[in-house]
């Protein structure tokens, strides 16, 4: 079931998915010089908190890039530590590593816990973070942080969106403090062939 949320939910297993969190993301960008109120983890948190209490999940996926950078795990801050510590012992956390997360160690992100995967076959359906186009099996991944552009009256408007082919499903950002590639981009196309 794809949620407005930016999620998607898989009934029979309690499961739910999401894609590019980016936890930290405003931290990576002060540390350069380009303040951004740092609430994004914050924020995305309690959306996957409130989700999984909607759904009553007892799994959840995150599909790779949950944090902004192999660094992220080590900022977050205490009371969101404490947060995401609870929401994990609540469920089977899984992490699929992402091109911004390539060195979760085998202990979960920075000792956070849960398992870490580069992908996952999960009944027959591929869990990645970004689509293999010469896949042939069905497959579910992120990474493009897919978004609708609609010109409505004159004004310019863009959702997230999920983007799918025959045997692929893309999944929009989750995070608080996620940008987006048009839906009908070239990378997107040629990533569902």
């Amino acid at each position: 079931m794809a949620l407005p949320q930016g999620a998607l939910f898989w009934p029979s297993r309690r499961a739910l998915l999401v894609a590019d969190l980016h936890f930290e993301k405003a931290s990576w960008f002060a540390r350069g010089g380009q303040m951004l109120p740092p609430y994004d983890s914050q924020a995305t948190l309690e959306q996957l908190e409130a989700l999984t209490s909607a759904t009553g999940a007892r799994e959840i996926w995150c599909l790779g890039d949950s944090f902004h950078d192999v660094d992220g795990p080590t900022r977050l801050a205490a009371a969101c530590r404490e947060r995401l510590a609870s929401l994990m012992q609540a469920v089977r956390w899984t992490w699929v590593t992402g091109n911004h997360d390539p060195a979760l160690d085998g202990n979960g992100a920075a000792g956070l816990g849960g398992d870490v995967v580069a992908e996952a076959d999960v009944e027959g359906i591929i869990l990645r973070h970004e689509a293999d186009p010469s896949e042939d099996r069905p497959e579910m991944s992120g990474h493009f942080h897919p978004k609708m552009r609609l010109s409505l009256r004159g004004r310019h408007v863009a959702r997230r969106c999920f983007v799918r082919s025959g045997t692929k499903l893309l999944m929009p950002a989750f995070g608080a403090l996620t940008g987006g590639m048009d839906a009908g981009h070239q990378a997107i196309r040629a990533a569902l062939r």
